[in-house]
């Protein structure tokens, strides 16, 4: 069994999500447009699959190097941070907007690197689709090796003709959004942005240190 279904990080569902998400499997962002989302789902676990057969050999840093330009391209990052960041996204100056942004990406990419390291048999596949106010709902089902189902639903954006992930729903009901928004919001109070950006960008630089890579062969060898 991976680690990606079996241990969560504090602080992130998304990124979700302990199941919470190759290059060449892509598809271009007509396709993504025609579907409203539905190859935009399936090019990340496409990528995820992908990520997990290699883990291994990939290593952290492997890992991370595939998903990250990924994890840019399918979430629209910046409209996720900014409601996440809430009222204060206001008082942020454009130059801290950007390294905030920034930070979460790379922190995004960094866990889901970490927790999807390893494949043992598991089912990733799109579902259904279904219209919302918010744009459109991509039903999604993981299954667990040991056959155990987890459904996620990804709330699509169109934006600029593109569509892609804006939340992220675990059991089709836990916000990654609302998730994200009250723990930015515990750090703003005490640290302000700069502890933001500082926060996450140390989360993703722990995820994918050299330490971490000595811990992940470990695994293998235990395996």
């Amino acid at each position: 069994m991976t680690r990606s279904t079996t241990r969560r990080e504090p602080g992130l569902t998304l990124a979700g999500i302990a199941v919470c998400l190759a290059l060449a499997a892509l598809s271009p962002p007509a396709a993504a447009m025609a579907t409203g989302g539905t190859d935009t789902v399936r090019s990340l676990y496409a990528t995820l699959l992908s990520t997990m057969r290699n883990g291994a050999t990939l290593g952290p840093r492997g890992r991370y190097a595939e998903l990250d330009p990924v994890v840019r391209r399918v979430f629209d990052i910046p409209f996720m941070t900014r409601l996440a960041v809430g009222p204060q996204w206001e008082g942020v100056n454009e130059a801290q907007r950007q390294d905030v942004v920034r930070a979460f990406e790379h922190y995004v990419a960094a866990v889901y690197a970490e927790r999807f390291d390893s494949y043992s048999g598991e089912r990733l596949q799109v579902t259904g689709e279904q219209p919302s106010s918010g744009g459109t709902v991509i039903t999604s089902q993981i299954t667990k090796s040991n056959g155990e189902p987890v459904n996620i639903n990804y709330l699509m954006r169109n934006n600029g003709g593109v569509w892609q992930i804006a939340d992220v729903y675990l059991d089709g009901t836990i916000s990654e959004l609302a998730t994200r928004r009250s723990e930015f919001a515990a750090i703003l109070r005490t640290q302000g942005i700069t502890g933001l950006i500082q926060t996450l960008n140390a989360k993703a630089n722990t995820l994918t240190a050299a330490r971490v890579e000595i811990g992940a062969a470990a695994d293998v060898v235990r395996r």
